[in-house]
């Protein structure tokens, strides 16, 4: 029996996720507070609805008081649960609610935008942990719905690395477990025949791969993530985002994390996500 949680603040694209888990052939509820999981669980189980998605209420349950507790009873009682915490930069969160002209459910006449949006983040911030946690501030509707499909993909008994490279100047991911910083090593970018191409492209590898240090660093992140990651395991974590930076998230940041993909894919789950080129 398959339940799939999400959670996290709003207008971080909850409502994207479950249509996609719905798509998927799972019974979708929306909304759920934590208190009547158990509940809900029983008359699903009766009904042999073994592949269920639930959105979780932030609205009238805004801390999800017991929601650990709650996790733990269903897989006592048979459930493989996974938890997918959604978040997005706080810019992002206010140029949505400002273009959808939505209001935000913790928005008052003493409380701006700005101060719902962190004021809501605050409470949900002792469940964040409990699961795995996915930053959407760069992800168009269709990219989340490819994501969640991959997502559900995946054995959750076994380790799943995502590799994400990303650039400096445009944030970093708020969903990174370990970052790397890249932005030492040479640039391809200052070559006018590489600008345009990114760290997938022969001509980029060759380049980067002509530099030393390049393979040291990829050396030195290797043996660092491959040497931590059975204590991550041992911490009942299925999920590692390691995240890959440099200065524009085009090439060398492209480069290694394609290439520690590539490395640790034998072993483990592995994704790559490349937030700059898309």
């Amino acid at each position: 029996m398959d339940l799939v949680l999400i959670g996290g603040v709003s207008g971080s694209g909850k409502s994207v996720a479950l249509a996609a888990l719905e798509d998927s052939g799972y019974y979708a509820v929306s909304n759920l507070p934590a208190t009547q999981l158990g509940g809900l669980l029983d008359h699903l189980k009766r009904a042999r609805q073994d592949r269920v998605a639930i959105a979780l209420d932030v609205k009238t349950d805004p801390a999800l008081e017991g929601l650990q507790g709650a996790i733990e009873a269903a897989r006592a009682d048979g459930w493989t649960v996974r938890f997918v915490y959604l978040d997005a930069k706080t810019e992002t969160l206010v140029k949505r609610f400002s273009e959808t002209r939505r209001r935000h459910p913790f928005s008052s006449d003493d409380r701006t935008l700005r101060e719902a949006i962190e004021f809501e983040r605050g409470r949900l911030a002792d469940i964040r942990s409990l699961g795995y946690s996915f930053d959407t501030s760069d992800l168009p509707a269709a990219a989340l719905r490819r994501w969640v499909k991959d997502f559900i993909s995946v054995d959750p008994s076994r380790m799943t690395l995502l590799f994400q490279s990303f650039g400096y100047k445009h944030g970093v991911p708020l969903d990174a477990d370990l970052v790397f910083d890249v932005r030492c090593l040479p640039n391809p970018y200052y070559e006018a025949e590489l600008a345009p191409l990114n760290g997938k492209d022969p001509a980029v590898i060759a380049y980067l791969e002509s530099h030393p240090e390049v393979e040291r660093m990829y050396t030195d992140i290797y043996h660092f993530v491959g040497s931590w990651l059975p204590d991550y395991a041992r911490d009942n974590r299925n999920y590692l985002t390691v995240a890959i930076g440099c200065t524009g998230g085009r090439h060398r940041s492209v480069y290694l994390a394609e290439r520690l993909a590539q490395a640790f894919g034998g072993r483990y789950q592995v994704h790559t996500r490349h937030r700059e080129i898309g």
